[in-house]
């Protein structure tokens, strides 16, 4: 019965997306997108726990983990943008204050139910993750996104006290 709703929810998820993509043209470049980065991420789940895929941090996210805080190479308005800019490319959009973004719901039960069939396809995952370096690489891309956060912060700061002109958005 589980495998049953969970294939159903495996189904449903890109119908429901394709759905909504439809009925809001704008949004659906980016809908599709996500929902393709999501599939290509749950199905290789298993060859980067195993060791097999290795987990690549972007060179802008090695810096920013190295010293978020830095002004080494930023002297203009234009360096703070170009830097702000190469981290949103990395990390995603900043923070909008007031922005509420709208759910998939039957995307993401479809995304819950694809990792849990994925992730049940290795015994003993969290011990495996650990023995092949699959999980300490994890936790050195998440600390090199969090100092990206923090340096993407940082450099509006700076960009706002030097009363810059250039575009953060």
């Amino acid at each position: 019965m589980t495998i049953w709703l969970l294939t159903l929810a495996l189904a449903a998820g890109p119908v429901q997306a394709q759905n909504e993509a439809e009925n809001s043209n704008s949004a659906q470049p980016d809908r599709m997108r996500e929902v393709g980065r999501s599939a290509g991420k749950i199905a290789s789940q298993p060859v980067r726990d195993v060791g097999v895929a290795r987990t690549d941090i972007p060179p802008v996210l090695q810096e920013a983990a190295e010293a978020p805080y830095s002004l080494k190479g930023i002297k203009s308005c234009r360096d703070i943008s170009n830097a702000f800019h190469a981290l949103t490319d990395v990390i995603g959009p900043d923070f909008k204050a007031g922005e509420v973004k709208k759910e998939n719901r039957a995307g993401k039960l479809a995304e819950a139910g694809g990792k849990t069939i994925v992730n049940s396809l290795i015994p003993f995952r969290g011990l495996v993750r650990e023995v092949t370096g699959a999980a300490p690489a994890q936790r050195r891309l998440e600390r090199a996104i969090t100092a990206g956060y923090a340096r993407r912060g940082f450099l509006r700061g700076i960009h706002q006290t030097r009363k810059c002109k250039t575009p953060l958005f």
